[in-house]
Order: C-alpha cells, then sequence, then structure tokens
C-alpha cells in the first residue's frame, strides 16, 4: 500500500508546557495553526516530513458536543476524556481514494475521505483529506488516512523555510512509536496485513516487560508490545488499554525515558 508515516498525535492540555520540556531536551515545535470551527489547534515538531503533533483545545465545550465521525481521532480524544498522551496515529498517501478501496475490499469500516484545512499563524491556509479507517472486533484504533494538496515535494520546500524543518539541536530523528496491546504479533499480523508491510523479527524489551514485534513503514517503525511480566506496558494496558504510548528518537547521545504531559519518550544514541 502506498503509505508513509506522517504523524502521531499526542494529545496535551497546555502545548506550551510540552514544549518547553521538548526543548530542554533538544527538540523543537513549531506553532502548526487552529483548526476553525473544530475547537482545536497545534504545534507541531517535525522530522523531514514525519512530526509529532502537540494537540489542544481552544474550545473543549465545542470540541465535546461536537458528532465526530466514527475512527477518528478527535472521537478518539472525547471517548479518553481529553486524558493527556498519545493518542493516534496516521499515515500519509498520495491516493486516498485507491486507499479507501483497498481497506473497503479488506471489510473495514471506512469514512471519508473528508477535506479539511486550518490557517497557518501567518495567515496562510493548508489543505488536506482524511480517511477513517476502523474495525469493530479490535480494541486498538487503526490509523487514519491523510492527502495533502501540495506535494511533499512542496511542503518540504515551504516547511524548510519558515523552519520548520530544520535540524534540532539534540539531533534527534524520529525512530518508532510503541503500542500497548495485548497479544503483540496478533496485533503485528493485523497491521502487516492491512497495510501491506512485512513484519520483523519478535524481540524482547526487558526494560518494558514486554514481547515485541514491529511493522516498518519506510523506515518508522511501529512497535507492538505485551507484557511479560509487571512493567509500563502492564501498567498502560491496566490504566488506559491499548494505544500508543512511547515515542522513540534516535539522536547524538542517549537521553533516557522522560514523560512529556501524558506521553512517553526515549532518547536512544543513533
Amino acid at each position: 500500500m502506498n503509505v508513509a508515516f506522517d504523524h502521531v498525535v499526542h494529545y496535551v492540555e497546555a502545548p506550551e508546557e510540552a514544549i518547553s520540556l521538548l526543548e530542554k531536551k533538544g527538540i523543537h515545535a513549531v506553532e502548526g495553526g487552529r483548526h476553525e470551527k473544530r475547537g482545536t489547534y497545534n504545534f507541531l515538531s517535525y522530522f523531514d516530513l514525519s512530526y509529532i503533533e502537540l494537540l489542544s483545545t481552544y474550545d473543549k465545550e465545542l470540541v465535546a458536543r461536537t458528532e465526530h465521525p466514527p475512527h477518528s481521532f478527535l472521537d478518539t480524544v472525547v471517548k479518553e476524556g481529553f486524558t493527556e498522551g498519545f493518542s493516534r496515529v496516521a499515515l500519509r498517501t498520495t491516493n486516498i481514494e485507491e486507499a479507501a478501496r483497498k481497506f473497503r475490499r479488506q471489510g473495514l469500516t471506512v469514512i471519508g475521505p473528508e477535506a479539511f484545512q486550518r490557517k497557518r499563524p501567518g495567515g496562510s491556509v493548508i489543505e488536506w483529506q482524511l480517511l477513517y479507517v476502523g474495525d469493530q472486533n479490535e480494541e486498538l484504533e487503526l490509523p487514519f488516512i491523510i492527502e495533502w494538496k501540495e506535494s511533499d515535494e512542496e511542503r518540504r520546500k515551504e516547511l524548510t523555510e519558515r523552519q520548520a524543518i530544520r535540524a534540532h539541536s539534540s539531533g534527534a530523528k524520529l525512530s518508532r512509536i510503541t503500542f500497548a496491546v495485548k497479544d503483540a504479533e496478533q496485533t503485528a499480523q493485523r497491521w502487516s496485513s492491512c497495510l501491506e508491510r512485512p513484519r520483523e523479527e519478535v524481540f524482547i524489551d526487558e526494560t518494558l516487560q514486554a514481547k515485541c514485534q514491529a511493522i516498518d513503514i519506510d523506515g518508522i517503525k511501529l512497535v507492538f508490545s505485551s507484557p511479560i511480566g509487571e512493567g509500563t506496558v502492564f501498567d498502560v494496558l491496566r490504566e488506559r488499554g491499548e494505544r500508543p504510548f512511547l515515542v522513540t528518537l534516535a539522536g547524538r547521545e542517549a537521553g533516557g525515558t522522560f514523560e512529556v504531559c501524558g506521553g512517553l519518550y526515549r532518547m536512544e544514541e543513533a
């Protein structure tokens, strides 16, 4: 399937606090903009065209009372009671209609694509389409799909000129997103089938006390982890259920694991 990793959504109550914590680790973020009539706004930390979205609300009541499409990221945020932490991942495509057809052939619930836009701080408008995909039998939400109006080359040029894309002082690059799930191999098989990407070898992460299996999305790994004992993954499943919970960055030196507004970040030496 023609997809690349686009972004991970990190819901935060106070983006300024999250940015301050990230900057202390040598990770910069820029203002994204407001999603007009939707009650949300964001800040973005870019790693080339992939990024971490620090999503927040300027009108929480509007977000809460709006009927969001099933399997949308705002539906997830509202269902989770606006709890801080990583929420969803998005994959980028250049043919969203073809992606919709493929998912429908797999028997999945497909909603969209829907057109969206937001204002940048300078007043310009950015446009995209979103496709929501779901399986009623699965607890972990599948990625949602995005197609930007501009090409990758156009976006990279514009974002570089605005210095939204620039080297982080830590040298950090986005490496992997780790999910807490009940059965790592079963979930990896499901996502591998849906996204048409092979699974990697099963491994044990002693620091998480988890059995893990990954799929690679053009250099960024989605790692599914299930507990083999009491530890971080066990705690995430018990407290919040299946979900993304850890973003790993590869930089010039290891910086350990640290928490930012309900989400765990790990800095490893590249």
